[in-house]
């Protein structure tokens, strides 16, 4: 049995109730664990804010997804009225409507800006190769969750999208047709559907997302965070046992976020009241249409935070098949002359590629195209393994490499903006050289990482008062 604490009868009312809460939960405990004595890098900058910005987008989606379902009705004869009652009639409706479309936006926006922020600052390294796969694993949740999310106002962009994304999948070999029957529920996107995702997008899917959620941020602090040096304060402690270059993130940390947060909600409140369709990239005007199977828009584009993904689906096409078997056979071929491994190694290489170009020759290229979307999220995963450089910032790796991230970015870019425009020649070849390019960056990264002289590393953080 827990010890019970006692205080002083003359204590103040508030100590006498977190007093008594301590007794019967850890509130105090978990408070100076996670806050008030979790030691943060002193050197953090702007960078760092996004963590807690895609925190509050989560409440906010949360929250305002809750007011949403007590109007909304997952039927396909009455989906896309209730979102116009809830639009013009409900009181506030249309401000809560445009927080939980605008917040889906946002969310991808601190989520990538995130994401990046650990690439460039070699986050996902040793030790906190794990914490990376519970954020990969959050923002795979959090596309599911957004695509499913996009069906549910049955306009004819929302209906269109999920009828040529849920088909991709019958281009799966043997068991494509049974999984697109079995992720539609019927033989045509329709009513079974529409309530198979709304089930998913209200109940199971942000049961997932807390659960990750929760796994990152307790990873991240049984670990510590990184910082822009890529230096472990932890090993250097003073007599208390506390880093010298930790400062608390509570009140220190939590400040700079307040303030993160107060000038991210005049943005986002600006956008909510000024522009929530955002021309038609945030909220498409072809979505304030009913859906209407038996009419096709005339160009049908993911969302835009989808687009780079889409792009690498749309690139892959007979032509490319072609490239990338040379691909293939040239990656074999360096393997065998230029890495030193017995025969037997070397042999079940060659067997390996001449069985994997068999395969992508004699499956229709729509499947890879597929296998390539999918790849570009899944390839996150191995980022811990496959980064080889002997520093973790960009701040000390040569100078070369921020070019290279910065080509990086520019490709994701380009890829996002092609796979909202409508198939062109330069277009479909632009976005066949961005995908090579995207892939490349990582599974040539064992190799590039290693490449060039780093920079000297200082054994403390560099950090300059302000």
């Amino acid at each position: 049995m827990a010890e019970f604490h006692e205080i002083s009868p003359n204590a103040a009312a508030g100590e006498k109730l977190l007093n008594w809460i301590d007794n019967r939960f850890p509130l105090s405990k978990l408070f100076k664990e996670h806050m008030s004595e979790y030691y943060a890098p002193k050197n953090f900058n702007i960078w760092y804010v996004f963590g807690v910005l895609s925190l509050l987008v989560l409440v906010i989606q949360i929250v305002t997804g809750i007011f949403l379902v007590m109007h909304y009705k997952p039927d396909a004869a009455l989906a896309f009225g209730s979102v116009e009652y809830i639009m013009r009639d409900v009181p506030w409706g249309w401000l809560i409507r445009y927080m939980h479309s605008t917040g889906a936006s946002a969310f991808f926006l601190v989520v990538y800006l995130h994401m990046y922020r650990g690439l460039i600052y070699g986050s996902y390294r040793k030790p906190r190769e794990l914490t990376w796969l519970f954020g990969c694993g959050i923002f795979l949740a959090l596309m599911a969750e957004a695509f499913m999310g996009y069906l549910l106002p049955w306009g004819q962009m929302s209906y269109w999208g999920a009828q040529v994304i849920v088909n991709l999948f019958s281009a799966v070999p043997f068991i494509g047709p049974d999984l697109a029957l079995l992720i539609r529920g019927d033989f045509v996107v329709g009513d079974a559907t529409l309530n198979r995702f709304f089930s998913f997008h209200v109940i199971a899917v942000p049961l997932v997302l807390l659960g990750l959620v929760v796994a990152h941020i307790i990873a991240l602090h049984e670990v510590g965070s990184n910082n822009p040096d890529g230096i472990e304060i932890k090993a250097t402690k003073g007599p208390d046992g506390i880093p010298l270059d930790g400062i608390p993130f509570h009140p220190y940390y939590s400040v700079h976020d307040i303030f993160a947060v107060s000038v991210f909600l005049m943005v986002f409140s600006a956008i909510i009241f000024f522009a929530p369709e955002m021309g038609g990239y945030f909220l498409e005007y072809n979505n304030f249409i009913p859906a209407n199977p038996f009419q096709t828009p005339l160009h049908i584009a993911p969302v835009w935070y989808f687009t780079p993904f889409y792009s690498l689906l749309r690139a892959v096409t007979g032509e490319m098949m072609y490239v990338l078997v040379a691909c293939v056979i040239a990656g074999a071929l360096w393997s065998v002359v230029k890495i030193r491994m017995p025969a037997f190694f070397k042999a079940l290489i060659v067997g390996g590629a001449i069985a994997v170009v068999a395969m992508m020759l004699s499956i229709d290229a729509k499947f890879w195209g597929v296998v390539a979307m999918g790849g570009g999220v899944v390839i996150l995963f191995f980022l811990p393994w496959l980064d080889n450089c002997a520093v973790k910032s960009i701040r000390y790796r040569p100078s070369w490499h921020k070019y290279l991230y910065a080509i990086f970015v520019i490709n994701f870019l380009m890829l996002g903006y092609l796979g909202l425009q409508l198939p062109s020649a330069i277009g479909s070849r632009l976005a066949q050289a961005g995908t090579l390019f995207y892939f490349g960056f990582f599974i040539l990264m064992p190799w590039w990482s290693r490449m060039g002289t780093t920079k000297p590393v200082p054994d403390r953080v560099t950090f300059k008062a302000h």
